[in-house]
């Protein structure tokens, strides 16, 4: 890690946002996967409207569905 990061990221947790650097890497971690989902969706709505899409009738469905 550049160390001008491990800086902020030290001073972050000092001023107390955080408890540790560990937490600090966690909570970065689970923003991450929040942009991964949020575009999985997004990429999911523009399918959705070119008419990619498939009409499931139960949850039974899900399992037979190949996205």
């Amino acid at each position: 890690m550049p160390e001008k990061l491990r800086q902020q990221m030290e001073s972050a947790v000092k001023e107390g946002n955080y408890a540790s650097t560990s937490e600090f890497i966690r909570h970065l971690l689970r923003l991450w996967k929040d942009q991964e989902i949020l575009k999985d969706i997004r990429q999911s709505e523009k399918e959705y409207k070119q008419g990619k899409f498939k009409v499931l009738k139960s949850v039974k469905d899900l399992d037979r569905a190949k996205f």
